[in-house]
């Protein structure tokens, strides 16, 4: 997988996507992430990337012109071959639909993303009608800027890639993976502070532990997320 992010504060993206898991992974030949300035598209000396908006409105909106230039090169850049995989183009913005683990495990399918963050007041329209495929916000607040966004989807479908995490079942077990939260872990020691580890994940019997880990799942997700949950569900 390849994956081009367009931002106007790169380090913003990058040095998060470098650490840990995402950053093995990149050294392993995994997945290719590239962090690019959206200002090396721009023409002009003193690098415009935003203009003041037609109507009057306060704050600037991001030009279309360097963003057309950026994603076409990158797209030229990744494939010649009119055959192969299309690239796919996603804007993050408050008016994009809400991400979720389920979309996160349909974007890390794909061999070349190129994610476009937004900043200021917007981008212009012209951008998100001709040239986005998909334009998804990561919550229902504001961002100073999109390259957050586009750090926290990566990572989100970069730990979906076989290889990645070091247990092939660590994603599956996952909150939202079943379409409830996670299970309580515990570890060393059995007793802390007078806090025991639940008897039953001490007695060995693998079939009670799965029974006791699904009954926590549902508890805590009727709980904290209820909207989770179907009527229906035991």
């Amino acid at each position: 997988m390849r994956i081009d992010i367009l931002t106007l504060f790169p380090a913003i993206a990058a040095v998060p996507l470098g650490e840990s898991m995402i950053g093995k992974a990149q050294q392993r030949g995994l997945v290719t992430i590239q962090v690019h300035n959206l200002r090396d598209w721009t023409r002009d000396k003193h690098r415009m990337a935003d203009d003041a908006p037609y109507g009057g409105s306060q704050g600037m909106v991001m030009k279309c012109e360097p963003i057309f230039a950026a994603v076409e090169e990158l797209k030229t850049r990744e494939s010649s071959d009119e055959s192969a995989p299309r690239s796919r183009v996603i804007l993050f913005s408050p008016g994009g639909r809400r991400f979720t683990q389920k979309i996160a495990e349909e974007y890390a399918q794909h061999s070349h993303l190129i994610l476009l963050c937004g900043h200021y007041e917007g981008i212009d329209q012209r951008v998100i009608d001709h040239l986005i495929d998909d334009e998804i916000s990561i919550g229902d607040y504001v961002l100073t800027n999109g390259a957050l966004a586009a750090a926290v989807f990566t990572d989100a479908i970069v730990r979906l890639i076989p290889g990645v995490l070091g247990d092939e079942n660590s994603a599956s077990d996952d909150s939202f993976s079943s379409g409830l939260l996670e299970f309580p872990q515990y570890t060393r020691p059995v007793e802390f502070r007078g806090w025991r580890v639940p008897d039953i994940l001490l007695s060995g019997n693998h079939a009670a532990i799965a029974k006791w880990r699904r009954e926590q799942a549902l508890e805590k997700t009727r709980r904290v997320r209820p909207d989770l949950l179907p009527n229906d569900t035991e």
